[in-house]
């Protein structure tokens, strides 16, 4: 009787727990009693006939799969070899069980013979460049016969693309040829403006250059006209001066002297007149003898006597005596040779 009573509480053990089946969260399974599909299990605990009843759980999260790098030739007739990843999610547990033996393995191959068919549709440079054309166009074609299956792709990338060897080689001399282009268009327009940038200031150069040329001209020869008429100033005032000292010896010789005749230059009676008052301070009055004639205007703004005053007031102020004295002895020596010549005309008139 013991024996019985095990094998009787081993048998209630098992029958329940085949008659207790717990599915996942992210799972549902397929329940079939006698091999006859009844319905889906969802999460949580579920009875089922004990001994008689099978499940299949089909995992309701987004799935990956690796699509194998495949061959293929393009249609301008260039091999490459290319791979991929598919992302599937299960829509419907019952089409997936019903429609489709192992839905993974049938989507891997699906996904392997659309990534060929697209690759053998489009060029070697679309097949390079355009990754995004060749997803889209993947998942256009899954996309149909994986809702028959229950199964929907969500996406398709494209990992890898690689053309053979020597075309690779040959890509790889066209892109250096192409670099080499673009270094040398590169090259000459830097040469090409450099030399414009050379050439601009070379005449910016040039044009200062000629601007300060210019302006050191015109303040050289404004320079020029300045000390020839302070030489000039200077010549007079002391040329008459001294022709005033020998006036007056001349005088007192012609004072002493037995002749009752006397004869004076016009030009002696001027500057007695003009330097009467300062040397003697008799009431003498000028007369119009050596009186310099005033430059017209258009003279007086070409040589700028109009600033000359102001730049003796200048000179005076400085306290140097050095340029003055130099102007002062270059006067006198003028003021010398003048007073001869007017000395040898007073002493032929004395006579």
């Amino acid at each position: 009787m013991a024996v019985v009573g095990l094998a009787v509480l081993a048998l209630a053990i098992v029958t329940v727990y085949s008659a207790v089946e717990i599915v996942d969260a992210y799972e549902k399974e397929a329940l079939t009693v006698f091999g006859e599909y009844r319905t889906l299990l969802e999460p949580g605990i579920n009875f089922i006939p004990p001994f008689v009843s099978r499940t299949y759980a089909f995992d309701m999260r987004t799935q990956t799969l690796d699509v194998p790098e495949q061959e293929a030739i393009t249609r301008d007739n260039s091999p490459v070899t290319a791979d991929a990843v598919v992302y599937i999610r299960v829509m419907d547990a019952k089409r997936a069980f019903l429609e489709v033996d192992n839905y993974k393995r049938a989507v891997s191959n699906l996904a392997q013979t659309t990534l060929r068919a697209v690759l053998g549709d489009m060029e070697l440079d679309e097949t390079l460049s355009e990754r995004e054309k060749i997803n889209r166009r993947i998942a256009e074609e899954l996309d149909e016969p994986t809702d028959e299956w229950g199964i929907r792709v969500e996406s398709v990338e494209v990992r890898t693309v690689k053309p053979s060897a020597a075309v690779q080689s040959a890509m790889e001399q066209q892109s250096s040829a192409e670099r080499r282009r673009r270094a040398m268009i590169l090259e000459a327009q830097g040469e090409r403006r450099s030399a414009i940038e050379t050439a601009e200031g070379e005449k910016s150069a040039n044009v200062i250059s000629a601007q300060g040329e210019k302006q050191a001209a015109v303040l050289r020869a404004q320079g020029d006209a300045i000390s020839t008429v302070l030489r000039a100033r200077s010549a007079e005032s002391m040329g008459e001066r001294a022709i005033v000292d020998r006036g007056m010896d001349a005088l007192e010789r012609i004072g002493t002297s037995p002749s009752t005749t006397y004869i004076l230059p016009q030009e002696l009676t001027s500057l007695l007149g003009r330097y009467g008052r300062g040397l003697t301070g008799s009431d003498m009055q000028e007369s119009a003898g050596l009186e310099s004639l005033d430059f017209d205007a258009e003279t007086r703004e070409l040589l700028g006597l109009d600033e000359v005053d102001e730049i003796a007031a200048a000179v005076e102020e400085l306290e140097s005596g050095g340029a003055v004295d130099e102007l002062t002895g270059r006067a006198d020596g003028e003021a010398t040779a003048e007073t001869d010549v007017d000395l040898n005309i007073e002493e032929s008139y004395e006579t």
